[in-house]
């Protein structure tokens, strides 16, 4: 159990598809302790899988980023906790419905703002609370998508948010970086999440994934959730700011 005696926060777990819970399966089966900061509609949902999962002692807080003072709650109820911190992971995002439909042109000023806000800036406060506590070098993920450089139909300001997303992790990589702080991101190919579900082209993307990619397939969450748990271990220390694509080697192809 290579991560025992280290501790992780996870932002994002929603349900058994999320990538998060596959990422919280990954840390506990690897010894981590573990807080998760949820959303409150879906906290009997975690405590189920929690329950089912075997997982007795993680801290549950609840969080609502877009709130002044959410996150650092979060962290100090942490340290408070476990005394350490050692990993973090990163794997919200949120766009209004209206947004992820029709023309781009049409995207809100508000609805930009919660966007970018929610997906992108809520990394930003995480990597300067983690800098107060990782104090013997950590590991902070983000999860992203190929829609930060490419156009995805429907993806419309959430691509946005992502494209400002990785520039964060690579800022942060940089900021971070003389703490022994390492800071990476993880583009997943589609996989079926509540966040996914919101965008209108989803199911075409996933069917175009077995036609046009090397392995010929769609990845599976557990795939994600293995390239997250190696970023965050030790076996990654000499990689930060960079993105990690796991998709089935659909970004590089051309054309696509």
């Amino acid at each position: 159990m290579e991560l025992e005696g280290k501790t992780a926060i996870v932002f994002g777990v929603a349900n058994k598809r999320s990538i998060a819970w596959g990422i919280t399966q990954k840390l506990h089966q690897g010894g981590a302790k573990l807080t998760l900061a949820y959303q409150e509609r879906f906290l009997r949902g975690i405590e189920k899988l929690l329950e089912e999962e075997g997982i007795d002692d993680a801290l549950l807080v609840e969080c609502d980023v877009t709130q002044e003072g959410a996150i650092e709650s979060v962290f100090a109820q942490h340290q408070e906790k476990w005394g350490r911190l050692d990993q973090v992971v990163h794997s919200i995002a949120f766009a209004q419905r209206e947004d992820l439909e029709g023309d781009f042109t049409a995207t809100s000023r508000d609805g930009f703002r919660l966007a970018l806000e929610i997906s992108a800036y809520s990394l930003i406060p995480m990597g300067r609370e983690a800098k107060k506590y990782m104090t013997e070098g950590g590991s902070i993920i983000a999860m992203t998508y190929l829609a930060s450089q490419r156009v995805v139909p429907s993806y419309n300001v959430m691509g946005s948010a992502k494209a400002a997303l990785e520039h964060i992790v690579r800022q942060l990589a940089f900021e971070l970086g003389a703490q022994g702080i390492r800071v990476n991101a993880v583009s997943a190919g589609p996989l079926q999440t509540v966040s996914a579900r919101g965008v209108a082209s989803f199911s075409d993307i996933r069917t175009i994934y077995p036609e046009k990619t090397p392995l010929k397939r769609n990845i599976t969450v557990e795939e994600a959730a293995d390239a997250s748990y190696f970023l965050l271990s030790d076996k990654a220390s000499g990689i930060t700011g960079q993105v990690l694509f796991v998709d089935s080697g659909f970004c590089i192809m051309a054309g696509m």
